[in-house]
Protein backbone atom coordinates (compact mmCIF):
# COMPACT_ATOMS: atom_id res chain seq x y z
CA UNK A 1 0.00 0.00 0.00
CA UNK A 2 1.14 3.50 -1.13
CA UNK A 3 2.42 5.89 2.27
CA UNK A 4 3.32 9.37 1.64
CA UNK A 5 6.65 10.35 2.53
CA UNK A 6 6.93 11.38 6.01
CA UNK A 7 10.86 12.00 5.91
CA UNK A 8 11.67 15.50 6.75
CA UNK A 9 14.94 17.99 6.45
CA UNK A 10 16.52 20.07 8.87
CA UNK A 11 17.07 21.72 11.38
CA UNK A 12 18.36 24.63 8.79
CA UNK A 13 18.61 27.66 9.00
CA UNK A 14 15.84 30.30 7.13
CA UNK A 15 16.13 32.72 5.23
CA UNK A 16 14.23 36.02 4.26
CA UNK A 17 12.54 34.00 1.16
CA UNK A 18 11.28 31.84 3.94
CA UNK A 19 9.23 34.62 5.93
CA UNK A 20 5.96 33.88 4.06
CA UNK A 21 5.82 30.00 4.70
CA UNK A 22 6.92 30.65 7.96
CA UNK A 23 4.24 33.29 8.18
CA UNK A 24 1.34 30.34 7.03
CA UNK A 25 2.36 27.78 9.77
CA UNK A 26 2.26 30.16 12.27
CA UNK A 27 -0.63 31.30 11.76
CA UNK A 28 -2.28 27.95 11.08
CA UNK A 29 -0.65 26.47 14.10
CA UNK A 30 -1.63 29.03 16.63
CA UNK A 31 -5.60 29.32 15.24
CA UNK A 32 -5.42 25.67 15.45
CA UNK A 33 -3.86 25.83 19.30
CA UNK A 34 -6.93 28.58 19.75
CA UNK A 35 -9.55 26.93 18.54
CA UNK A 36 -8.46 23.57 20.21
CA UNK A 37 -8.40 25.79 23.61
CA UNK A 38 -11.60 26.21 23.24
CA UNK A 39 -11.25 29.98 21.34
CA UNK A 40 -13.52 29.07 18.30
CA UNK A 41 -13.30 31.85 15.70
CA UNK A 42 -9.76 33.60 16.84
CA UNK A 43 -7.88 33.35 13.38
CA UNK A 44 -4.22 34.89 14.19
CA UNK A 45 -2.55 36.77 11.66
CA UNK A 46 0.54 36.94 9.84
CA UNK A 47 3.30 38.73 11.63
CA UNK A 48 4.67 41.87 9.92
CA UNK A 49 7.61 41.07 7.97
CA UNK A 50 10.01 43.37 9.79
CA UNK A 51 9.01 41.41 13.36
CA UNK A 52 9.88 38.44 11.19
CA UNK A 53 13.57 39.96 10.25
CA UNK A 54 14.10 40.65 13.86
CA UNK A 55 13.05 37.41 14.98
CA UNK A 56 15.58 35.64 12.51
CA UNK A 57 18.51 38.16 12.83
CA UNK A 58 18.06 38.06 16.72
CA UNK A 59 18.30 34.40 16.78
CA UNK A 60 21.22 34.15 14.06
CA UNK A 61 22.15 29.95 13.84
CA UNK A 62 19.71 29.53 16.53
CA UNK A 63 16.83 30.18 13.90
CA UNK A 64 15.60 26.41 12.73
CA UNK A 65 13.47 25.18 9.94
CA UNK A 66 12.89 21.62 9.32
CA UNK A 67 11.05 20.75 5.44
CA UNK A 68 9.13 17.86 4.05
CA UNK A 69 10.43 16.30 0.87
CA UNK A 70 9.12 18.53 -1.35
CA UNK A 71 11.03 21.56 0.28
CA UNK A 72 7.81 23.22 2.20
CA UNK A 73 8.22 24.10 5.77
CA UNK A 74 7.13 22.05 8.27
CA UNK A 75 8.02 23.89 11.34
CA UNK A 76 10.28 26.10 13.06
CA UNK A 77 12.26 26.97 16.68
CA UNK A 78 13.62 30.38 16.94
CA UNK A 79 16.34 29.79 19.55
CA UNK A 80 17.33 33.21 21.43
CA UNK A 81 20.24 34.03 23.69
CA UNK A 82 21.36 37.26 25.38
CA UNK A 83 24.16 36.47 26.88
CA UNK A 84 23.55 33.85 29.91
CA UNK A 85 20.05 33.80 29.40
CA UNK A 86 18.20 31.65 26.66
CA UNK A 87 14.91 30.70 25.77
CA UNK A 88 12.89 29.47 23.03
CA UNK A 89 9.94 31.47 20.90
CA UNK A 90 8.17 31.45 19.08
CA UNK A 91 8.01 27.30 17.80
CA UNK A 92 5.35 25.53 15.60
CA UNK A 93 4.31 22.44 13.89
CA UNK A 94 2.43 22.44 10.52
CA UNK A 95 -1.59 21.05 12.07
CA UNK A 96 -1.08 18.16 9.15
CA UNK A 97 2.27 16.89 10.91
CA UNK A 98 1.34 17.31 14.80
CA UNK A 99 1.65 14.27 17.00
CA UNK A 100 5.08 12.69 14.58
CA UNK A 101 7.49 13.46 17.50
CA UNK A 102 8.76 16.87 15.54
CA UNK A 103 7.81 19.05 18.64
CA UNK A 104 10.17 16.86 21.03
CA UNK A 105 12.93 16.99 18.07
CA UNK A 106 12.42 20.91 18.14
CA UNK A 107 12.55 21.32 21.59
CA UNK A 108 15.71 19.01 22.56
CA UNK A 109 17.33 20.42 19.79
CA UNK A 110 17.00 23.91 20.87
CA UNK A 111 18.06 23.14 24.48
CA UNK A 112 21.01 21.44 22.69
CA UNK A 113 21.83 24.19 20.85
CA UNK A 114 21.60 26.59 24.02
CA UNK A 115 23.34 24.29 26.33
CA UNK A 116 26.70 24.67 23.52
CA UNK A 117 26.45 28.11 23.91
CA UNK A 118 26.80 28.55 27.52
CA UNK A 119 23.37 29.56 28.04
CA UNK A 120 23.06 29.43 32.39
CA UNK A 121 18.97 30.28 31.84
CA UNK A 122 17.12 28.34 29.58
CA UNK A 123 13.31 28.25 28.77
CA UNK A 124 10.47 29.73 27.03
CA UNK A 125 6.75 30.51 27.79
CA UNK A 126 3.34 29.16 27.14
CA UNK A 127 -0.02 30.20 27.77
CA UNK A 128 -1.21 28.99 31.55
CA UNK A 129 -4.46 27.34 30.42
CA UNK A 130 -3.05 25.25 27.45
CA UNK A 131 -1.96 22.34 29.74
CA UNK A 132 -1.59 20.52 27.16
CA UNK A 133 1.43 22.35 26.18
CA UNK A 134 2.50 22.46 30.09
CA UNK A 135 2.21 18.78 30.04
CA UNK A 136 4.30 18.28 26.81
CA UNK A 137 7.22 20.66 27.86
CA UNK A 138 7.20 19.35 31.47
CA UNK A 139 8.08 15.72 30.02
CA UNK A 140 11.06 17.60 28.25
CA UNK A 141 12.53 18.55 31.50
CA UNK A 142 10.94 22.23 31.68
CA UNK A 143 9.27 22.66 35.04
CA UNK A 144 6.27 25.52 35.59
CA UNK A 145 7.12 29.07 37.10
CA UNK A 146 6.09 32.43 37.47
CA UNK A 147 3.65 33.72 35.07
CA UNK A 148 4.69 36.50 32.48
CA UNK A 149 2.18 39.38 32.56
CA UNK A 150 1.16 41.77 29.84
CA UNK A 151 0.26 44.92 30.95
CA UNK A 152 -1.00 48.00 28.56
CA UNK A 153 -2.08 51.59 29.66
CA UNK A 154 -3.75 53.85 27.41
CA UNK A 155 -1.82 57.39 27.15
CA UNK A 156 -2.73 60.70 26.00
CA UNK A 157 -0.98 62.20 23.08
CA UNK A 158 -0.32 64.88 24.22
CA UNK A 159 2.93 66.92 24.46
CA UNK A 160 5.52 65.36 26.85
CA UNK A 161 8.62 65.55 27.89
CA UNK A 162 11.03 64.30 25.34
CA UNK A 163 12.52 60.88 25.95
CA UNK A 164 16.63 60.71 25.81
CA UNK A 165 16.35 58.22 23.32
CA UNK A 166 19.41 55.71 22.11
CA UNK A 167 19.55 56.46 18.65
CA UNK A 168 20.14 60.42 19.69
CA UNK A 169 23.35 60.31 20.61
CA UNK A 170 25.07 60.66 17.78
CA UNK A 171 28.57 60.01 18.30
CA UNK A 172 27.92 58.72 21.64
CA UNK A 173 25.83 55.52 20.49
CA UNK A 174 28.90 53.34 21.01
CA UNK A 175 29.30 54.52 24.71
CA UNK A 176 25.51 54.27 25.45
CA UNK A 177 25.68 50.61 24.55
CA UNK A 178 28.14 50.11 27.06
CA UNK A 179 26.44 51.56 29.44
CA UNK A 180 23.55 49.45 28.89
CA UNK A 181 25.63 46.57 28.47
CA UNK A 182 27.52 47.14 32.54
CA UNK A 183 23.88 48.03 33.80
CA UNK A 184 22.17 44.88 32.81
CA UNK A 185 25.55 42.74 33.70
CA UNK A 186 25.47 44.30 36.99
CA UNK A 187 22.21 43.38 38.05
CA UNK A 188 21.90 40.34 36.16
CA UNK A 189 25.32 39.13 35.80
CA UNK A 190 25.90 37.62 32.57
CA UNK A 191 22.59 38.85 30.77
CA UNK A 192 23.48 41.11 27.36
CA UNK A 193 20.87 43.05 25.63
CA UNK A 194 23.72 44.50 22.66
CA UNK A 195 22.41 42.45 19.95
CA UNK A 196 18.77 43.19 20.13
CA UNK A 197 19.45 47.10 21.41
CA UNK A 198 21.87 47.14 18.01
CA UNK A 199 19.35 45.31 15.66
CA UNK A 200 16.31 47.17 16.85
CA UNK A 201 18.16 50.05 15.72
CA UNK A 202 19.20 48.73 12.53
CA UNK A 203 15.97 47.68 11.41
CA UNK A 204 14.32 50.87 12.49
CA UNK A 205 11.67 49.18 14.32
CA UNK A 206 11.95 51.27 17.54
CA UNK A 207 14.94 52.73 19.92
CA UNK A 208 16.26 52.57 23.72
CA UNK A 209 14.67 55.16 26.30
CA UNK A 210 17.74 56.13 28.69
CA UNK A 211 16.83 57.32 32.05
CA UNK A 212 20.49 59.35 33.25
CA UNK A 213 20.63 61.01 36.37
CA UNK A 214 23.75 63.11 36.86
CA UNK A 215 26.00 61.52 33.76
CA UNK A 216 25.04 57.98 35.58
CA UNK A 217 22.65 55.65 33.80
CA UNK A 218 19.67 54.69 36.05
CA UNK A 219 17.86 52.50 33.24
CA UNK A 220 16.86 51.84 30.20
CA UNK A 221 14.09 50.48 28.27
CA UNK A 222 14.42 48.60 25.09
CA UNK A 223 10.86 48.74 22.68
CA UNK A 224 9.43 48.41 19.32
CA UNK A 225 6.79 50.69 17.85
CA UNK A 226 6.69 48.98 14.39
CA UNK A 227 3.24 47.04 14.06
CA UNK A 228 3.18 43.28 15.35
CA UNK A 229 0.72 42.16 12.78
CA UNK A 230 0.79 42.34 9.04
CA UNK A 231 -1.05 45.11 7.71
CA UNK A 232 -1.95 46.81 11.24
CA UNK A 233 -1.15 50.63 11.38
CA UNK A 234 1.42 51.60 14.23
CA UNK A 235 -0.58 51.69 17.62
CA UNK A 236 1.48 51.15 20.72
CA UNK A 237 4.82 50.97 22.12
CA UNK A 238 6.22 47.34 22.97
CA UNK A 239 8.81 47.26 25.66
CA UNK A 240 10.80 44.19 24.95
CA UNK A 241 13.72 44.58 27.55
CA UNK A 242 13.62 46.78 30.73
CA UNK A 243 16.65 47.50 33.60
CA UNK A 244 16.06 49.67 36.34
CA UNK A 245 18.63 49.59 39.12
CA UNK A 246 15.97 50.51 41.24
CA UNK A 247 12.42 51.02 41.66
CA UNK A 248 12.77 54.49 42.12
CA UNK A 249 14.35 54.39 38.73
CA UNK A 250 11.38 52.35 37.22
CA UNK A 251 9.32 54.45 37.81
CA UNK A 252 11.04 57.39 36.17
CA UNK A 253 11.75 54.93 33.28
CA UNK A 254 7.97 54.19 33.15
CA UNK A 255 7.62 58.37 33.10
CA UNK A 256 10.00 58.59 29.96
CA UNK A 257 8.63 56.07 28.03
CA UNK A 258 5.02 58.44 28.35
CA UNK A 259 7.21 60.41 26.70
CA UNK A 260 8.23 57.78 24.29
CA UNK A 261 4.77 57.24 23.49
CA UNK A 262 3.93 60.60 22.48
CA UNK A 263 6.47 61.27 20.48
CA UNK A 264 5.58 57.83 18.39
CA UNK A 265 2.29 58.77 18.36
CA UNK A 266 0.91 56.38 19.84
CA UNK A 267 -1.62 55.99 22.06
CA UNK A 268 -0.57 52.82 24.32
CA UNK A 269 2.10 51.42 26.12
CA UNK A 270 2.26 47.68 26.37
CA UNK A 271 5.14 45.75 29.34
CA UNK A 272 5.54 42.42 29.42
CA UNK A 273 6.22 42.05 33.78
CA UNK A 274 7.59 38.92 35.26
CA UNK A 275 5.53 38.27 38.60
CA UNK A 276 8.41 37.29 40.45
CA UNK A 277 8.79 41.11 40.08
CA UNK A 278 5.97 41.51 42.77
CA UNK A 279 6.57 45.05 43.67
CA UNK A 280 7.13 46.51 40.09
CA UNK A 281 4.28 44.73 38.71
CA UNK A 282 1.99 46.48 41.70
CA UNK A 283 4.00 50.10 41.26
CA UNK A 284 2.61 49.14 36.67
CA UNK A 285 -1.23 48.62 38.68
CA UNK A 286 -0.69 51.34 40.66
CA UNK A 287 0.25 53.78 37.85
CA UNK A 288 -3.24 52.86 36.11
CA UNK A 289 -1.80 49.29 33.79
CA UNK A 290 -4.08 46.89 33.24
CA UNK A 291 -3.60 43.36 32.76
CA UNK A 292 -3.92 42.14 28.77
CA UNK A 293 -2.54 38.72 28.77
CA UNK A 294 -0.27 35.98 30.55
CA UNK A 295 1.46 33.28 29.73
CA UNK A 296 3.47 30.67 31.74
CA UNK A 297 7.17 30.98 31.71
CA UNK A 298 8.60 27.50 31.75
CA UNK A 299 12.57 26.61 32.81
CA UNK A 300 14.78 23.68 31.89
CA UNK A 301 15.28 21.85 35.07
CA UNK A 302 19.13 22.86 36.59
CA UNK A 303 19.60 26.11 34.49
CA UNK A 304 17.37 28.97 36.70
CA UNK A 305 17.76 32.40 36.32
CA UNK A 306 20.39 33.57 38.25
CA UNK A 307 19.90 36.08 41.42
CA UNK A 308 18.95 39.26 40.03
CA UNK A 309 19.04 42.91 41.72
CA UNK A 310 16.89 45.66 40.47
CA UNK A 311 14.37 45.49 37.77
CA UNK A 312 15.19 43.28 34.88
CA UNK A 313 12.56 42.67 32.60
CA UNK A 314 13.16 40.24 29.55
CA UNK A 315 10.16 39.41 26.94
CA UNK A 316 10.34 36.11 25.87
CA UNK A 317 8.51 36.59 22.39
CA UNK A 318 8.55 38.44 19.64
Amino acid sequence: MWRPDRTLRGPERPTLRDIEPLNRVFADAFTDRYSRDGLVGVRVPHLNTLVWRYALEDAGDGAMIWRDPDGRLVAFNMVHRSGTEGWMGPLAVRPDRQGEGLGSTMVRTGIDWLKAQDAGTIGLETMPRTVENIGFYSRLGLVPGRLTVTLVHEVPRRVAAAPELLSKAGHQIAHGLEECRRLTDELAPGVDFTREITLTRDLGIGDTTLLHDGGELLGFALWHSTPLAAGRGKDEVRVLKLVARSLGAFERLLDALHGTAAAERVGRIAIRCQTEYADAYLRLIAAGYRVHWTDLRMILQGFPPAARRGVVLSNWEI
